[in-house]
């Protein structure tokens, strides 16, 4: 069996010049800094909800095969997914998806941040939300990465997929603008139980087919169908570009990230797709807790 992460190559559309230096810190090392808010949601006053991820458009993908449909409402809470964009030590770039959790804060993972392979950090990050056909509504809101807390660096060939978690502290307040999600710790045998309960939203580089990974997609009733090694297994599709896409559960009529995606199994001898996997909240709660 073979896993790969879930990362899409690709060239950023809307890139900033004079980019900021990141800062990366381990959660070991990390200070003062906690996961805050409580993992309550937030809607601002004055942004819309929806329960419909595509209000404007009907169409779907015609193949009979994928789930999935197109995202294009700027309503909450599709409001706080976005498109992460980053640029490697040699240049190239590529993207995932990040999810607001507070007002600065994006959850994604930690390979969308630091190459697995050769654990080098990113140069520059940035976050664009609600990212739509290409483009954010208000380019001013295109938020650069100040900060990165971690949960692996991948260093000596640890592959500890289990703590691929990062959190990026923006220079700009978004959460305020768009809202947030909120985060909850649910054990895996009761997730397992929801069976088809959980939505997932991202920006797979396989979707949409006429402009993939510039439209998320959503998938309604995907299942978390076990636990191996410390992470979720789910049935959610996925792609390159959905690292970091939330698994999504609805509680009490609001919205909880419950697990990040960040990797696919494969057959190792036909290279098909077996499961795909996520971070457990819990593994990020107990980093975040552990002084």
């Amino acid at each position: 069996m073979l896993y790969f992460c879930a990362i899409a190559i690709s060239s950023s559309v809307q890139a900033q010049n004079n980019p900021k230096p990141v800062k990366f810190i381990k959660s070991q090392e990390r200070g003062n800094f906690e996961f805050p808010g409580k993992g309550k949601p937030f809607i601002p006053n004055d942004v819309e909800q929806s329960i419909k991820p595509n209000e404007s458009i009907s169409r779907g993908i015609p193949d009979g095969y994928d789930d999935r449909i197109l995202m294009t409402s700027n309503k909450y809470p599709w409001s706080t997914i976005g498109r992460v964009e980053g640029t490697t030590a040699n240049a190239k770039s590529y993207h995932c998806t990040g999810t607001l959790i507070h007002d600065n804060l994006v959850l994604t993972n930690s390979h969308c941040v630091i190459d697995p392979e050769t654990d080098v950090l990113s140069k520059e990050i940035k976050f664009l939300p609600n990212f739509i056909n290409g483009r954010v509504s208000n380019p001013r809101d295109i938020a650069s990465v100040e900060k990165v807390v971690y949960g692996t660096d991948f260093k000596n060939g640890n592959q500890d997929n289990a703590k691929d978690w990062a959190i990026l502290v923006l220079d700009k307040p978004l959460g305020r603008k768009y809202g947030y999600l909120g985060w909850k710790s649910i054990p895996p045998n009761i997730l397992v139980r929801n069976k088809n309960a959980f939505f997932f939203v991202g920006y797979s580089g396989d979707f949409p087919k006429f402009n993939p990974g510039m439209i998320a997609g959503f998938e309604k009733g995907c299942s978390i169908t076990g636990e191996e090694a410390g992470l979720l297994l789910h049935d959610c599709d996925t792609a390159g570009g959905s690292s970091g896409d939330p698994i999504i559960a609805t509680i009490d009529s609001q919205y909880y990230i419950v697990g990040v995606n960040n990797m696919e199994f494969k057959n190792r001898r036909t290279g098909q797709d077996i499961i795909n996997a996520a971070v457990k909240i819990s593994t990020i709660e107990a980093a975040l807790a552990d002084k």
